[in-house]
């Protein structure tokens, strides 16, 4: 039998007054893995994610995190779950410390939290209290309370946000060790290289629905195919160029010497440009083929307008 998915969101709907947040919104999540679940600002991801962790009833749609209802099954269910929120979540007067051992004491079996205090670099402000915490290790407090009762899920809302870079790599690296001790990740950001470093998975929302789902690479293969470019005199025959490229091939001088071939790009491709070019006579200074990246297809998907 195929296994019963982490989280599994039939036809959310959500409104807000008039307002329509979420609209028949369909997500599954595989058990063990890290989805990114990506959109611009007001697509409704963040409803989505508050209403998985029971923040939000549903107005209509089936939600079951970990086979269970959020709403109906909470007592049960958040013993197993841990919650990153992007902010607040904390006494603001507490050292930051003391609001770890706190969490810690609500579980079962925690993990140890001198581990995570120097796992997550707090040992320097474990006395300070949250209010007076930089933004970085606000989020590195706010992940190790997420993380402390040992979660068979955890959803990480921005998890980087705020961090510097060597904060950021270490953050990484510890979602890609929670993934491989089997817990399952559910993480939202802004940061494109993240989802497509760290995702199995990724949802892409807009307009309160999904409007696609795949891995990293399925996603940048989905769109438009890897590019090939090159730099050399300006002005060649493109007509000529292209009789000898496949018939689903397009070229096209971007700036005068500069040139794009669009299509199938293989190696029997990058060959015939290049024997074009030994016949015409033409040096190329540069060539380079180019793979669509996660933001190319995210801002084709979602537009490049901006959103408020």
């Amino acid at each position: 039998m195929r296994e019963e998915p982490a989280v599994e969101v039939v036809g959310l709907v959500k409104r807000y007054g008039t307002k329509t947040a979420v609209d028949g919104l369909d997500l599954s999540v595989a058990r063990g893995t890290v989805t990114a679940v990506l959109g611009p600002n007001g697509a409704g991801k963040t409803t989505t994610i508050e209403t998985c962790e029971g923040y939000r009833r549903p107005d209509a749609g089936r939600v079951r995190v970990l086979g269970l209802d959020p709403i109906a099954d909470a007592a049960r269910l958040r013993p197993r779950i841990g919650v990153m929120l992007q902010s607040g979540g904390v006494y603001a007067g507490a050292r930051a410390e003391e609001m770890l051992r706190h969490t810690a004491a609500l579980h079962a079996h925690p993990l140890d939290v001198d581990m995570l205090i120097e796992r997550f670099g707090l040992g320097s402000c474990g006395r300070t209290t949250y209010r007076r915490l930089s933004g970085g290790q606000q989020q590195r407090l706010a992940m190790a309370m997420a993380v402390v009762g040992r979660p068979e899920l955890v959803f990480l809302d921005e998890p980087t946000a705020g961090l510097d870079p060597q904060a950021r790599r270490a953050t990484w690296d510890l979602v890609r060790d929670l993934r491989d001790d089997g817990v399952t990740v559910v993480l939202t950001t802004h940061h494109m290289d993240e989802a497509e470093q760290l995702s199995d998975d990724v949802a892409i929302i807009d307009g309160g629905t999904v409007i696609a789902q795949g891995s990293p690479e399925e996603l940048c293969r989905g769109g438009a195919e890897n590019t090939l470019r090159f730099t050399g005199r300006p002005a060649l025959d493109l007509r000529s160029l292209l009789k000898a490229l496949p018939s689903d091939s397009a070229a096209a001088e971007l700036t005068p010497g500069s040139y794009r071939i669009s299509g199938t790009v293989d190696p029997q491709l990058l060959a015939t440009v290049t024997s074009w070019c030994a016949q015409n006579g033409v040096m190329p200074d540069r060539i380079s083929v180019e793979r669509h990246t996660l933001e190319d297809v995210f801002l084709e998907l979602t537009g490049k307008e901006l959103r408020s």
